[in-house]
């Protein structure tokens, strides 16, 4: 046994005494320092070291491959702490470490873990290692600490220090309401193995959170429990780390068991790089390598054992498996456990053992602490932050615009901002759960609206923290930037002029287009036809002079229109002809008074401009607003020449120019983002949006990229948004019309033969169908009837059989001949009835026969 005192120079001095005699391992030390130090010699002597208590994250690495950490790494000790904070939603934290190997390593894995999950280290300050720190140093230190935003502290020191640190910070008031200090597993060593503390210690530690490694409850440890008290008498307490280091003995001794096992020998070989310091005096050359250190060091790797602190195993990081903490909380003369943390599970009030049978879920809606007691003996939950002294603020860029000033502007004479844009920016900073101070600096020359995107480029070149303002979220700019969630949509969209046009001589022509009359009025008279061709020769309200065959086609066709025709239709081919016609002529009356009717009762516009793709097709020049990103999205993404781009700042200059129009050197149109436009219209009753909004996108603030801040805002606006504040700032700001028309978007009402050609298709096979089948039946008549000096189905010549056959088709059919089939029928009808009669009663057939035979 060897005491270094946690003194790296005493470490090293003990480690080579050791190494003059011929070891096979090395348990210990505790101190990451002096392990560190030691394990520069057994890699060089190939003697495995095992430390029970050196949590250094930095030793577990390939630098030492025969150091073996039997406890867990502080790496998971900073992960457990980092889902406390995140657990109460602090964003910041004071780390307070003590400033050698194992505290900088600490703190440098807590940086680590904290950013993943958007947190930080706000404020670091570094306790001398040696013994000489004075209570002076603490005070001065703590003083700093009070002077910063964060209230929440993280102590890693050693126990000395720590004890000093907690008398005098609660000298400077710093354990009282809305202070969380949180302490790292050397407090629960103390507590385990010297409780209890004199009340004096135990009143200045009330309320603190502090971790330790958990060990899972089992009559092994129990009774092992049981035979120290017994041994010590009760005057000595066992922490985890004596737990450790007794199934660290137990390690090795199966370690070493497994190594002869396996034929093993103890066997050495001189160290020849020491052979020059053999004069020295120092013995170094009494050194030598352990022959078959890798393979002790292979089997200690692979062991597989159940001790005290749990199943002992390590994974292919040469880490102990299932790190765990118990979360505990300092109340009164003791403490409570809280709860529990694992890499597996999170945060749980459930042990990990126990949800080591179940499946991982690490959700934060399955996260769980109990209550805690906060320092100031009270249960809220501290916010963690308060308003620094010398906190830094943040230079937050603003458009320093001359028009839509509702949006952003500057009150005159002074450095202060007001609009809908700084009221939601405000409000949702308030929000946070720590205190952020900037200041607004103005972007621009006050005479003219500034460029956004060079307003946004300055946070990259870090002239700017972040900007506030209408500033849209487009892919250029997200390319370099962070953008907090939109707090209000924005797209572009068109602009132009309008009229009423609720009457007219020939407003009943609007509804159509010039093509859809056409092909509905041919179809009239094609139905017709193929109606007159189906009942000509059947039907005698479809023949006579052909004047008046003419006149019942016309009328036939257009009283379908409203089902007012008196002719009747008596072929099969003629009512499916006339059923498709009519329910074509439903659907196209249905549409055509549904848009005669918003014809006539909603504005019509008096452009030619419809939406962006007319306005792209025309040549026409297009305004846009100073300083805003239509330009380059008309220029390069739509193709709109820029020489037909005409820049307007103000609402003024929209009107005008569209007043004016494209002869007299205004614009056809203006195409500028949603917010404006809808602003600019509230006063303006002569112009209306057109067409759809062509882009989807929104308003943000602009952070530099992989700002928590920027998350953090975007949280608070969802608030806001939620809370219904976002929609009360908009009414308070924006909500200034003065037009009592719709502002809706204007669309052209007229309807195109593209949503109708369906039907007329339909109806038009249902036409050719039917002529082919008439026609078919006409050829077969035309065969079976014979002709004048020739047999059936032979003609003198071409053209007489054309005349034939036309004639055949004007002929009127035979209604004698329907009437002869028709006797026949009934006749060969009535003969079966007679038949199945005699054949039911024979002698009533006899007794006919007797009674003719009598009358005859």
């Amino acid at each position: 046994m060897r005491n270094s005192n946690c003194s790296g120079f005493l470490g090293m001095v003990e480690a080579l005494r050791f190494m003059e005699t011929d070891i096979v391992a090395i348990i210990g030390p505790q101190s990451s320092v002096v392990a560190r130090i030691i394990s520069h010699v057994t890699n060089q002597l190939q003697v495995p070291l095992l430390s029970f208590a050196a949590t250094d994250p930095s030793l577990n690495s390939l630098q030492f491959p025969f150091f073996v950490q039997t406890t867990h790494s502080d790496l998971h000790q900073m992960a457990a702490i980092s889902d406390v904070v995140d657990y109460y939603g602090w964003k910041q934290v004071t780390a307070i470490y003590i400033d050698d190997d194992y505290g900088r390593n600490g703190m440098s894995a807590l940086g680590d873990k904290l950013a993943e999950r958007r947190c930080r280290i706000s404020y670091k300050v570094g306790v001398p290692p040696d013994s000489g720190v004075n209570r002076t140093d603490i005070l001065d230190m703590l003083i700093k600490v009070a002077s910063m935003e964060s209230r929440v502290i993280v102590l890693h020191v050693n126990p000395d220090v720590g004890f000093e640190v907690f008398s005098v910070a609660n000298r400077l008031q710093m354990m009282g309401n809305g202070w969380v200090w949180i302490a790292t597993n050397w407090l629960s060593s103390v507590l385990d193995s010297a409780s209890p503390l004199p009340s004096e210690t135990m009143d200045s530690i009330q309320g603190v959170l502090f971790f330790r490694q958990h060990t899972p409850d089992s009559d092994r440890k129990r009774a092992f429990y049981s035979r120290w008290r017994k041994l010590t008498g009760g005057s000595l307490g066992l922490n985890s780390y004596g737990l450790y280091a007794y199934d660290s003995v137990w390690l090795i001794a199966h370690a070493i068991d497994a190594f002869f096992n396996q034929g093993g020998i103890i066997s050495f070989t001189n160290y020849s790089r020491l052979r020059s310091v053999k004069d020295s005096g120092l013995h170094l050359e009494a050194m030598g390598i352990f022959d078959d250190g890798k393979l002790l060091l292979n089997n200690i790797l692979q062991s597989n054992l159940v001790g005290l602190t749990g199943r002992i195993k390590f994974d292919t990081d040469r880490s102990l498996i299932l790190p765990a903490y118990d979360v505990n909380n300092v109340f009164g003369t003791g403490f409570k456990r809280i709860g529990y943390w694992s890499n597996y599970s999170g945060l749980t009030v459930v042990p990990p053992e126990i949800l080591y049978t179940k499946p991982p879920n690490r959700s934060s809606a399955n996260q769980e602490l109990y209550k805690v007691i906060w320092p100031g003996d009270t249960l809220f939950t501290p916010r963690g932050w308060a308003f620094a002294n010398n906190g830094k603020q943040l230079r937050i860029g603003v458009p320093l615009r001359v028009s839509f000033r509702e949006f952003v502007s500057q009150a005159r004479g002074t450095d202060t901002f007001k609009g809908f844009c700084i009221d939601v920016f405000t409000s949702a900073i308030t929000l946070l759960p720590y205190p952020v101070q900037y200041q607004f600096i103005p972007f621009g020359d006050g005479k003219n609206n500034p460029s956004y995107t060079e307003l946004v480029y300055k946070i990259t070149t870090g002239f700017f923290d972040a900007v506030v303002g209408d500033v849209a979220i487009v892919t250029n700019r997200t390319k370099i930037l962070d953008f907090t969630q939109p707090y209000v949509a924005s797209g572009l969209v068109v602009v132009a002029p309008f009229r009423k046009s609720n009457s007219g001589a020939w407003a009943f022509l609007g509804p159509f287009s010039a093509r859809l009359w056409i092909v509905t009025g041919c179809f009239f008279f094609v139905v017709g036809l193929v109606v007159w061709i189906l009942e000509h020769r059947i039907n005698d309200e479809f023949r006579g002079p052909p004047k008046r065959q003419i006149i019942t086609v016309i009328w036939f066709s257009l009283s379908t229109l409203f089902s007012t025709h008196r002719e009747n239709t008596m072929s099969t081919l003629a009512r499916f002809v006339l059923l498709i016609w009519l329910f074509v002529v439903l659907i196209i009356n249905s549409n055509y008074t549904a848009s005669l009717t918003s014809i006539l009762t909603v504005q019509q516009l008096s452009s030619h401009i419809k939406g962006i793709e007319s306005l792209k097709e025309s040549d026409e020049p297009v305004g846009y607003q100073v300083g805003s990103f239509a330009e380059y999205y008309l220029s390069e993404e739509i193709g709109i020449s820029k020489s037909r781009l005409v820049a307007l700042g103000s609402p003024e200059e929209y009107a005008k120019a569209l007043q004016l129009g494209p002869g007299k050197g205004g614009v056809a149109a203006i195409v500028d983002e949603r917010p404006y436009v809808e602003l600019f219209l509230a006063g303006q009753c002569t112009f209306r949006i057109v067409g759809r909004e062509f882009t989807k996108s929104g308003w943000g603030f602009a952070f530099p990229r992989d700002s928590p801040l920027a998350v953090d805002m975007s949280t608070a606006i969802l608030a806001l948004s939620e809370n219904g504040d976002l929609q009360r700032i908009h009414d308070k700001w924006l909500m200034q019309s003065t037009c009592s028309s719709d502002t809706s978007e204007l669309e052209a009402d007229k309807l195109y033969l593209r949503s109708f050609w369906g039907l007329f298709l339909l109806c038009g096979l249902a036409c050719f169908i039917s002529l082919v089948i008439y026609v078919l039946q006409i050829i077969r008549l035309f065969y079976a009837a014979p002709a004048e000096s020739a047999s059936p189905g032979q003609c003198p010549s071409r053209s007489g059989c054309i005349r034939r056959l036309l004639t055949l088709m004007d002929q009127k059919e035979d209604p004698t001949k329907n009437a002869s089939k028709r006797r026949k029928l009934e006749r060969s009808l009535s003969g079966k009835d007679q038949d199945g009669e005699s054949l039911r009663n024979p002698k009533k057939k006899e007794t006919e026969r007797t009674i003719g035979a009598t009358s005859t």
